[in-house]
């Protein structure tokens, strides 16, 4: 195909295609005339990407449609449709994107808490940096294990569910500055290595891993996630490859936020299982087991759902017909 003389061909009717988009009243005629403009426009959008690929032709058309969409259904897509997408291909796509670098986050986070329990538990001079040795052992051998039970139950669960939501948000949306996920999963694994050292030091260890895991599986792997999604934002625009800088940001930004609103929802089970659950005089095997459990089917969401998502050539971003084209060219 010759992309040259079918734009030539073609450009009075994409232009015309364009002045009935624009208009503030159509007439009956109008209306007809643009479904029938706007459904040609679509055979030549796919006639250019089969025989050209992309192309600036291609953009062109591509912006057309979109806009001439947009005022032929003049509303938001049905909500009953769009969440089945969204929550079988675009979300555990984009989470499958982040997978490796979840992956290495958490290996250098566990690390850093097992060096840092290490290394001061066996020293009492760090130990006693921390504190008196009163308010040390009351730490240990209370108040670790009060915090979970001193507020009822469907409180602390919706107050630890917003607590971490929010931090899990920061790191996604503020990834772009590449600092704050790092900031954010180095103060937290500071905070667990430093209260494990002092469990550790009095004894308690056994304690203080009994108490984290229940909720701790799925809580930490969702910061975790959250992390590794800001940071690949933020690469996005450092090395944005082919693509411009804007691209590139904007393609990741709103492929990697939809992050966002899936860990609310992990967060809000790892809060249940904190509340309702960490606190119960039930069996460790079954409170274990039960975080164990939701960590598990998070993981299958991630990695099976995400990854025939992926090989179905889903990325999380949004489709052509809501994003438009990413690039505008005069044509």
């Amino acid at each position: 195909m010759d992309l040259d003389a079918l734009t030539a061909a073609r450009q009075g009717e994409w232009r015309r295609l364009r002045e009935l988009e624009r208009r503030r009243r159509l007439t009956g005629p109008e209306s007809d005339e643009l479904v029938a403009r706007y459904q040609a426009a679509s055979a030549d959008l796919a006639e250019i990407k089969t025989s050209a690929g992309r192309s600036p032709q291609a953009d062109v058309v591509s912006t057309l449609i979109a806009g001439a969409r947009m005022r032929l259904t003049a509303g938001a897509e049905n909500p009953l449709r769009v969440l089945p997408r969204f929550f079988a291909l675009q979300l555990p796509a984009a989470l499958y994107r982040v997978r490796w670098t979840t992956l290495v986050i958490a290996t250098v986070f566990v690390a850093v808490v097992a060096l840092i329990a290490f290394w001061v538990s066996r020293d009492p001079v760090l130990v006693a940096a921390l504190g008196d040795q009163a308010s040390l052992e009351y730490y240990a051998e209370e108040e670790f294990t009060a915090y979970y039970s001193e507020n009822p139950a469907a409180v602390f669960a919706g107050t630890v569910w917003t607590n971490n939501a929010w931090i899990a948000a920061q790191c996604v949306l503020f990834g772009i500055t590449g600092i704050w996920p790092i900031m954010v999963l180095v103060q937290n694994a500071v905070s667990v290595g430093m209260a494990a050292a002092v469990m550790f030091a009095f004894d308690r260890g056994d304690v203080f891993v009994l108490f984290i895991l229940p909720h701790g599986l799925l809580e930490l792997t969702s910061i975790f996630v959250a992390g590794a999604a800001g940071l690949h934002i933020f690469w996005a625009w450092i090395a944005p490859g082919p693509r411009t800088r804007g691209e590139a940001l904007a393609q990741a930004g709103r492929s990697l936020a939809t992050v966002a609103i899936g860990l609310v929802l992990a967060l809000l089970f790892s809060g249940l299982i904190e509340g309702f659950v960490t606190a119960q005089p039930w069996p460790w095997p079954i409170k274990i087991g039960i975080g164990a459990l939701a960590l598990g089917l998070f993981l299958f969401y991630m990695l099976w759902v995400g990854g025939r998502a992926a090989r179905a050539g889903e990325t999380g971003d949004l489709t052509e017909w809501e994003a438009g084209s990413p690039r505008l060219v005069a044509g």
